[in-house]
């Protein structure tokens, strides 16, 4: 009797632990979807008012579309941003196309960066299967690396062109410029103006301000501070007309495309597919005149970025 009902015991037991196992197995792939869901996106973005713009965006709209979302606008400088993206610290930021030739030196040739659909393409596959990184769509606008100047002084020297700064430079006329370490230091920028157009910055020449905002560094222009009559720029830049400066034309093209584009962690949008429509909607709406029009909110009337995106993102129907 002992015996049998041992053997009942037995048999329950293993039929019990079919049924929990089974149970594992049909919950188990609900449970790790549900769970991968609850994941935040951590959004990161550049420490300039661009980059705020951009970065506020993003989280104000996905918070909206239901996403738990982790703020990390603001991240910091163009290295410190996109080894956060590599490693894995944040999932999303906004970048610009033309700086893939810089991410990946040497391999690429230069002129396909001043394209915007090669260049995008390129840094697109680049970065897929380098980091497996995708590009999404990029907004239709360039911001790419620009030298301001005091209107008054460009005029009277009569420089509407870098040559003609070349030109003013190679006379011994007075030039002082604010920028940020990352253009003064950077192949992309002003080493690169440097080379195309034949002249070299001396150290008194130039002022280097913390951080990349080009707010600084054009106001530093427009009240002459510490001498400075310039100041590093970008295209979509919403205060130069405000602050009565004047971007120098790049008549050689030395500067590529930069279009701004949102850079998503492939693991990412594999839980969230639904972000590819989502940021390229919104993105596709940033034109060079709209950039320029939110960055001079932030930059000349000292909105709050966060506030500005809201209130954009409102006006467009994209927030209920």
């Amino acid at each position: 009797m002992r015996v049998k009902n041992k053997r009942i015991f037995k048999a329950f037991g293993a039929v019990l632990m079919a049924l929990i196992v089974a149970s594992f197995l049909w919950v188990g792939p609900q449970s790790v979807e549900a769970a991968e869901k609850e994941r935040p996106i951590v959004v990161g973005s550049k420490i300039d008012t661009e980059g705020a713009l951009l970065g506020n965006m993003i989280v104000v709209f996905l918070r909206a579309k239901g996403f738990k979302v982790v703020d990390r606008a603001q991240t910091g400088t163009t290295k410190v941003v996109r080894e956060a993206l590599i490693s894995g610290e944040i999932d999303v930021y906004p970048e610009y196309t033309g700086n893939g030739y810089f991410f990946f030196s040497g391999k690429t040739d230069a002129s396909i960066w001043k394209d915007f659909e090669k260049g995008w393409e390129t840094i697109r596959d680049l970065d897929k299967k380098a980091h497996n990184l995708v590009w999404l769509r990029p907004a239709p606008a360039n911001n790419t690396w620009a030298i301001a100047m005091r209107r008054d002084d460009a005029e009277k020297a009569n420089i509407r062109t870098l040559e003609d700064l070349a030109s003013y430079l190679k006379s011994g006329g007075y030039f002082k410029i604010a920028a940020s370490e990352e253009f003064v230091s950077s192949e992309a920028a002003l080493p690169a103006f440097e080379a195309g157009y034949g002249f070299r910055l001396s150290n008194e020449q130039i002022v280097v301000l913390s951080g990349g905002n080009t707010a600084l560094t054009e106001k530093a222009a427009a009240t002459r501070q510490d001498g400075v009559n310039a100041a590093m720029a970008y295209g979509t830049d919403g205060q130069l007309a405000a602050l009565n400066l004047v971007v120098l034309e790049d008549t050689k093209h030395i500067q590529p495309v930069y279009a701004p584009a949102p850079v998503v962690r492939q693991e990412v949008l594999d839980i969230y597919p639904e972000l590819k429509p989502l940021l390229e909607d919104l993105f596709a709406t940033l034109d060079l005149e709209t950039l320029q029009t939110l960055n001079g909110k932030i930059a000349v009337d000292g909105q709050d970025p966060k506030k500005v995106a809201q209130e954009y993102l409102k006006a467009k129907g994209f927030l209920n």
